[in-house]
């Protein structure tokens, strides 16, 4: 009897950490193929066509459009089953284009948890001592007083965290254990016994904005949530308060957040995520010094990186072997999965 086909997985040019590969290679039942970006895009494709998995970045400006999965994709791949990001994000794939083409989504959600969790409080605590105003000062041969960079200290005060999945979940717990803050926070999606579970209060965004010293988003980019920070909702937040986002980029309004902060009505913001990424270097938020900027590298750690590709392998695995993985998107197209499953590779999937 002949062996079972391998379940093919493709990737461009490059994984974000070797064990993806360390790991996949503990399965033989998965074929993994590298597809080099350096080719006419109509190469690329032809390969894509003879995959069963794609394994799309995660970034949105890191992977070249043509290669987003979208409709216009899909519709030249009609025999792919999967699609997994290489993150917890996956802004170049449309679900909703997934489902009706078939085609299961998985991210790599809480992978990159503690890695997001930890920039994200780093950045509150350098904003409210003031480190990059300071900073700046010296730099600029201007720093003469320093009760004029007086900071404030994170112990006691309320922070606010938009959205409480598996990052904010962590934020939350190192902001009440280590610091014995007040932890508000606005998600429809869960019940308040549930985020009280996470170590929140749960609250609408009214209250969240105006309670807090810190407003920090922790929320994916959907229809929903593009815009949700704007200049309505920067007005809404307390004066000299602080904003952090490792969240996404166009969820939170650039010029409105930097006319916030020009008017002294907010104090400083954390920023990992942008509308381009990275920004161009003439970005005024670039050059405020009340302004912490990285370049979406709040997951990019070395624990981070091997966790999430460890976890797209084993769920590229765990469909090689028959079994639906976790962390599904779009489960409305499971039904339809199984079938497609089935009729590619000849036998069923769980």
């Amino acid at each position: 009897m002949p062996e079972p086909r391998r379940f093919r997985v493709g990737y461009l040019s490059h994984v974000p950490h070797q064990s993806f590969l360390d790991t996949a290679a503990q399965h033989p039942e998965l074929e993994i193929l590298r597809i080099p970006l350096e080719q006419p895009d109509s190469a690329v494709l032809d390969a894509l066509r003879g995959v069963d998995a794609y394994y799309c970045m995660a970034s949105r400006d890191e992977l070249p459009k043509p290669f987003h999965v979208q409709a216009a994709l899909l519709e030249q791949l009609p025999d792919l089953l999967m699609v997994g990001s290489t993150g917890a994000g996956y802004d170049p794939v449309d679900p909703e284009a997934c489902t009706a083409a078939g085609v299961l989504l998985v991210n790599q959600a809480g992978g990159n948890a503690e890695g997001v969790a930890e920039h994200a409080v780093g950045m509150m605590l350098a904003l409210l001592k003031r480190m990059p105003e300071a900073g700046a000062a010296m730099r600029a041969g201007h720093a003469r007083n320093r009760n004029a960079l007086m900071g404030r200290e994170l112990r006691g005060r309320t922070v606010g965290l938009v959205g409480i999945g598996h990052v904010g979940t962590r934020v939350a717990e190192i902001l009440d254990r280590a610091f014995s803050c007040t932890v508000l926070a606005c998600d429809p999606y869960l019940d308040k016994e549930t985020i009280a579970g996470r170590g929140a209060r749960k609250v609408e965004m009214d209250e969240l904005l105006a309670e807090s010293d810190v407003v920090s988003l922790h929320l994916p980019l959907t229809p929903e949530s593009r815009s949700l920070m704007g200049a309505d909702s920067f007005a809404r937040m307390r004066k000299g308060a602080i904003f952090v986002t490792t969240a996404r980029g166009n969820i939170h309004d650039e010029p409105a957040l930097h006319e916030a902060l020009r008017s002294g009505h907010l104090a400083g913001a954390g920023l990992d995520v942008w509308e381009q990424e990275p920004p161009a270097p003439d970005h005024p938020l670039l050059h405020m010094p009340n302004v912490i900027v990285t370049q979406h590298t709040a997951g990019v750690t070395h624990e981070s990186r091997a966790n999430i590709t460890r976890i797209a392998a084993l769920a590229f695995a765990d469909a090689a072997k028959g079994k639906l993985p976790p962390r599904i998107i779009n489960p409305a197209v499971i039904g339809r999965f199984r079938e497609r499953y089935a009729a590619r590779l000849g036998r069923p999937i769980a």
